[in-house]
């Protein structure tokens, strides 16, 4: 086929996905797990649980989940994807929809038992691997890292607001009061714990984290002529939170301590899917792994949000796959595109040829010009399988 021909053939399948595509982003565009599984009454049941002494289970509170699942998952099954002649984009389309619905059944059983059932088939649960990889992490000494000045949520905002302006992003920067994660990205806005205290290489790692990789995919999704991957490829929590530890990595902003978080994490979603309760994976944290209580609170709360949320165990292995990704993927810059996932980094590139994808406007400044980690740095991240 002649390039006129391709040209012109890549413009009509252009022109047909984006009916497709405008459909599917008006139905499911105000899908948000995170947002959803955020207790409303975070503060205030870990103030209680504080005040008793641990011995009771906290009882979150959810927003409610509104309009009809089932007639939601018709509509999205019923969009003529087998019209979109190209493979690869067929390809994304169906595996974002499936991917969609099972979001769906996630936001529907928000706060009862069957929400870890829906969790582990959306994120999966921790492997052998996952664990020896914890494991592993967790026997590493501690940094001098550990001993630097603390950074309080004003001082992290104003870091991240040197970052926003010196790279030129749009973005709105919030203090939060009812926040788990120190920090997080909601559309452009950037929301920072207003009880956040970190250590100063965190604080500049949440930087390059937040910004350099959420923010920076959020923004290139939007440029895109199709807004799927505004939407998010199935499962991109993995890559896109590997990326965002390899930001920091690259950085060089990467600590022990941080790497340790990531390997309790693991271990809290392990606890929380055998135990299933809250008090004992907290025990665990403070009394096996000598993890104080303000954090062992945190990590805890993190996995049993929503009723089990296993999406912590993904960090430590998205990192392992996106550090081989980058060192060895000729086109890894394309899965900062928009909300990727790398098992469709192929199909994206070819699209990206074709000119029906743009490639990212924005690139994460970590990537571009990496720091000089030392040997042991190294050693560590290249450890984890």
């Amino acid at each position: 086929m002649d390039t006129g021909r391709a040209l012109e053939n890549d413009a009509d399948t252009l022109r047909f996905a984006k009916k497709v595509d405008e459909t599917l982003f008006s139905l499911v565009s105000g899908i948000e797990i995170l947002n959803a599984v955020s207790p409303l009454n975070y503060k205030q049941q870990k103030t209680e649980f504080f005040k008793r002494h641990y011995s009771v289970e906290p009882s979150f509170v959810y927003r409610e989940s509104a309009g009809n699942s089932f007639q939601l998952k018709r509509r999205l099954f019923n969009l003529p994807i087998e019209n979109i002649e190209d493979p690869d984009l067929q390809k994304i389309y169906e595996d974002v929809i499936i991917s969609y619905v099972d979001k769906i059944d996630q936001l529907q059983t928000i706060g009862s038992q069957d929400f870890l059932y829906n969790s582990l088939r959306y994120f999966g649960e921790p492997t052998e691997k996952d664990i020896r990889n914890a494991t592993f992490i967790l026997h590493l000494p501690d940094s001098e890292e550990d001993e630097e000045k603390m950074i309080d949520a004003k001082g992290i905002q104003s870091i991240m607001e040197n970052f926003a302006q010196k790279e030129g992003y749009e973005y709105n920067l919030v203090i939060d009061d009812n926040m788990i994660a120190n920090a997080l990205v909601s559309g452009t806005s950037v929301k920072i714990n207003s009880t956040a205290n970190v250590p100063e290489i965190e604080a500049h790692a949440l930087a390059h984290h937040e910004l350099g990789v959420h923010l920076v995919t959020t923004l290139n999704g939007r440029k895109q002529p199709l807004k799927v991957l505004s939407l998010g490829c199935p499962v991109n929590t993995m890559t896109q939170e590997g990326m965002a530890i390899l930001s920091e990595y690259l950085a060089g902003h990467l600590s022990i301590k941080r790497l340790k978080v990531l390997a309790l994490r693991v271990l809290a979603v392990e606890s929380m899917i055998k135990d299933k309760s809250f008090r004992h994976t907290f025990t665990m944290l403070k009394e096996e792994y000598d993890v104080d209580k303000n954090m062992a609170f945190t990590i805890t709360a993190r996995v049993f949000r929503g009723g089990g949320f296993t999406k912590d165990c993904l960090y430590l292995k998205g990192f392992h796959e996106v550090l081989n990704a980058f060192e060895q993927e000729k086109d890894f810059l394309n899965l900062l595109c928009g909300k990727t996932a790398l098992m469709h980094l192929p199909q994206i590139n070819r699209l990206v040829e074709k000119g029906i994808f743009l490639p990212p406007d924005l690139v994460t400044p970590s990537f571009l010009m990496p720091s000089d980690n030392d040997d042991i740095r190294r050693f560590i991240t290249h450890a984890i399988k």
